[in-house]
């Protein structure tokens, strides 16, 4: 599988950036396709309850799509493997003694980190301090 798989050398390597744009979590049950292209999502997974949606906070708003917060993402900016272990667990762990929730979604190449709005910039300086500590 493609990717680093060496956990110090993902963390020592990861350059977080942080997204400017405002996203939202969503539901919706019976979603067409026609619904999703208009909604532009940046990520969507299917549930037994409905499909999760995550789309900028202002295409959820034109929409008049429900949501409960607002979130920043950072992405790690290394090259994962999908078989990597413990990179998710040192990013949540880094950011829990901080009190910080993070959201984790993992894609091909990179992890994507969605925080709260309001810890965003905190949750972007402890990653930093991660990769320049190393594991």
């Amino acid at each position: 599988m493609s990717g680093e798989t060496n956990l110090a050398a993902l963390i020592r390597t990861m350059t977080p950036s942080l997204s400017n744009v405002e996203y939202v979590f969503t539901t919706i049950r019976d979603a067409s396709y026609q619904q999703l292209e208009q909604l532009q999502p940046l990520g969507t997974f299917i549930e037994a309850e409905g499909l999760t949606v995550i789309l900028s906070k202002s295409n959820a708003d034109n929409a008049k799509l429900p949501y409960e917060g607002v979130f920043n993402c950072i992405t790690l900016n290394v090259h994962s493997s999908l078989d990597a272990v413990g990179l998710t667990a040192a990013v949540s762990t880094k950011l829990s003694q901080s009190n910080i929730s993070a959201n984790v979604v993992a894609a091909y190449y990179h992890d994507h980190i969605f925080i709260a709005k309001k810890d965003a910039d905190n949750a972007l300086s402890l990653l930093k301090e991660l990769a320049e500590m190393g594991v």
